[in-house]
């Protein structure tokens, strides 16, 4: 596995994003960004906006904890994950976060157990058209 091809010029974040693997294409990349998903040093982010190493990304997701990352390494070419890996650095309180994010969904109720009515099983649909039934006839 050869170590990514780094440059030493600042890259776009949308490229870089896409080289670190946190986005599947570039296009997905700008629409995160453009729904202020993403902020770089505190601050909400373009596209265009040239990323240096040092550099602290707030990443959002729906549903997620924001992870947080310290750019390590420039790279405008997407390669394996293992090798996307060396471009940043997770924060200690991202990490954590992550980690309470889990244990708290696997900690969570079972979703089937929170249904009270659900689909009617045989029996049940079996004495409701019995109850309909004898309903019917009264009324006529």
């Amino acid at each position: 596995m050869d170590a990514p091809k780094l440059v030493t010029h600042p890259v776009r974040l949308d490229k870089w994003l896409w080289a670190a693997r946190f986005f599947k294409t570039r296009s997905l990349a700008v629409e995160a960004i453009g729904k202020h998903r993403v902020d770089v040093n505190g601050q909400p982010a373009k596209a265009s906006r040239d990323l240096r190493e040092g550099d602290l990304i707030t990443l959002r997701e729906p549903g997620q904890p924001a992870r947080e990352v310290q750019v390590m390494g420039l790279s405008e070419l997407r390669g394996p994950a293992p090798v996307a890996r060396q471009l940043y650095q997770e924060t200690a309180e991202s990490l954590a976060r992550q980690a309470q994010a889990t244990e708290q969904r696997r900690q969570g109720v079972e979703p089937a157990q929170a249904i009270e009515h659900g689909r009617p099983t045989k029996r049940d649909r079996r004495d409701l058209a019995q109850w309909q039934r004898w309903s019917a006839s009264a009324d006529s």
